[in-house]
């Protein structure tokens, strides 16, 4: 579930912002409504994320370089040791560089809009084919990591239905810099084990 217009709604309602436990809390009590997904009027998925996805999400992107003074400060590429320069939840981009530093409720608004835009692209490249809520959470954490959706052989097993090759394609996506890291070695992992839960 996109969350941004519920948290807007009652930010607007108590007339002000929420601390990070609140945050938490209602992160919790909207996980606790289920993973079901949502439908639209034609019968297919929305470009919504479901709540596996996003714990997904945020699991590997984590949000580094929490400094003492509570803000977050942008890293290098692991895989480069420069650019592209990363802050927050794995936001990159024009602005991020070395010295970049936000608040923590940046990084969360931007992790929210990074969410909706790679859910959209997921879906315009799906073009209405059969995708349940596991498929198409896997296929967002894919994207947001590697913004390969659109070209990727994942992709096109997925859409001629041979979903046992598309999640082996998963397991190829595991370089940086022509080096195999770890930690792609195990989002790759749980991505394809989200894909499979169907």
């Amino acid at each position: 579930m996109y969350r941004k217009p519920l948290f807007d709604a009652v930010r607007k309602l108590l007339g002000r912002t929420f601390s990070q436990p609140e945050v938490e809390a209602l992160d919790t009590a909207i996980e606790t409504m289920g993973d079901l997904p949502r439908i639209d009027d034609c019968g297919t998925l929305s470009h919504s994320i479901g709540p596996q996805g996003i714990r997904l999400i945020r699991e590997f992107e984590g949000c580094a370089r929490l400094r003492p003074d509570g803000l977050v400060e942008a890293y290098p590429d692991p895989g480069t040791g420069g650019s592209p320069w990363t802050i927050g939840w794995g936001a990159t981009g024009p602005g991020i560089g070395k010295g970049t530093v936000w608040t923590q409720q940046q990084c969360d608004a931007r992790l929210a809009l990074d969410i909706e835009r790679h859910a959209r692209d997921v879906a315009e490249a799906l073009d209405g084919a059969p995708t349940d809520q596991a498929q198409f959470d896997a296929l967002v954490s894919f994207h947001y990591n590697t913004g390969a959706i659109g070209h990727s052989t994942l992709l096109k097993r997925h859409l001629s239905g041979d979903y046992d090759a598309a999640a082996k394609e998963f397991g190829r996506w595991n370089r940086a810099a022509g080096r195999v890291l770890q930690g792609l070695v195990r989002r790759r992992a749980a991505e394809a084990a989200l894909y499979r839960s169907r």
